[in-house]
């Protein structure tokens, strides 16, 4: 269970952090869709918060090393969106997917 959990979140993050980076880079005009940027940035977070449960319930290790990840996503929105800060604060999760994907799968 705790799989699929941390596979779907990190496919989310991921895929929000490819295109952040593809529009930030003038790589691709998200004009049309600047929503979809916001919107994987709540599948993500939700994801996460269900993969620490389901990391809790079967695999401990895996729920408190993903904990972390939460914080800077809950803090986001307060800290803005324009900026250097924005994919500083965007990217502090990656070790913390990182860990748990190596604890749940070694």
């Amino acid at each position: 269970m705790p799989q699929g959990a941390v596979i779907a979140a990190s496919v989310s993050y991921l895929s929000s952090i490819t295109l952040g980076v593809l529009v930030a880079t003038r790589r691709l005009d998200s004009s049309g869709f600047h929503w979809l940027h916001h919107a994987l940035y709540v599948v993500t977070f939700v994801l996460a918060g269900c993969a620490i449960v389901a990391g809790w319930l079967w695999h401990p290790l895996v729920g408190w090393l993903l904990l972390p990840a939460v914080v800077p996503f809950a803090l986001i929105p307060f800290l803005g969106t324009r900026g250097v800060r924005h994919p500083f604060i965007g990217l502090v999760p990656v070790p913390f997917f990182a860990a748990a994907a190596i604890a749940l799968f070694t």
